[in-house]
């Protein structure tokens, strides 16, 4: 039989292996290259009934993450081509699936949301640190026009006439903002930058995008 003193021994070293990495919880979120975080947070939401949704999305963002080799600019693609692929979804509804347009309304809402700000509270200020200010404002004023265009869909009847037109027409929007960001904007600002700054940039913004969730 263990002692008192053998068993309090084994308790500190527990903890010691414990906060030196040695052994993780499931629970731990902390970064890390195994699948035990993100099943700790499916774990999480599914004995919590309104984590479940919070899970989910936290799985959403580390996959973009990961899927994108962890830079900056390729998970901002790939948060482009899920929204364009979005209004495509949306474009090929017809008058009667009012239901589905509203939750597919909601979906452009909350990812561009998301998106707009990530890049406003990380990329768009380390734009203007590098002195690429112009470019910065620009694409910064373009989100307003966004939002306008996300409340006047969630506020229009969905069976109107007028609807798929001004989907199209935010569509087109979001693709040429895409494109200045992708082939010209983010390649120059980031042959510009070390790579210490880049991860950086990777970092602030995976937290931003967190916050969002």
């Amino acid at each position: 039989m263990a002692t008192r003193t053998e068993t309090r021994d084994s308790n500190r070293s527990e903890r010691k292996r414990n906060r030196n990495g040695g052994e993780r919880s499931a629970f731990d979120f902390s970064s890390g290259g195994n699948t035990g975080p993100l099943l700790g947070a499916l774990a999480a939401g599914a004995v919590i009934g309104v984590g479940a949704n919070w899970a989910r999305k936290f799985l959403m963002q580390k996959s973009a993450s990961l899927a994108a080799g962890n830079e900056w600019d390729e998970i901002l693609k790939l948060e482009h081509k899920a929204t364009l692929a979005t209004f495509d979804v949306l474009l090929a509804t017809d008058d009667s699936e009012t239901g589905k347009r509203a939750t597919l309304v909601k979906k452009l809402g909350y990812a561009l949301e998301k998106h707009a700000h990530q890049e406003e509270k990380v990329v768009y200020p380390a734009l203007r640190q590098a002195n690429e200010t112009v470019d910065a404002d620009h694409l910064e004023h373009e989100h307003g026009y966004v939002k306008t265009f996300l409340y006047e869909l969630d506020n229009m009847p969905k069976d109107s006439p007028q609807f798929l037109v001004r989907v199209r027409e935010f569509r087109n929007l979001i693709a040429q903002h895409a494109q200045m960001e992708e082939e010209q904007v983010y390649p120059r600002f980031k042959g510009e930058i070390s790579e210490e700054q880049n991860k950086k940039i990777t970092a602030l913004m995976n937290k931003e995008g967190m916050k969002m969730l």
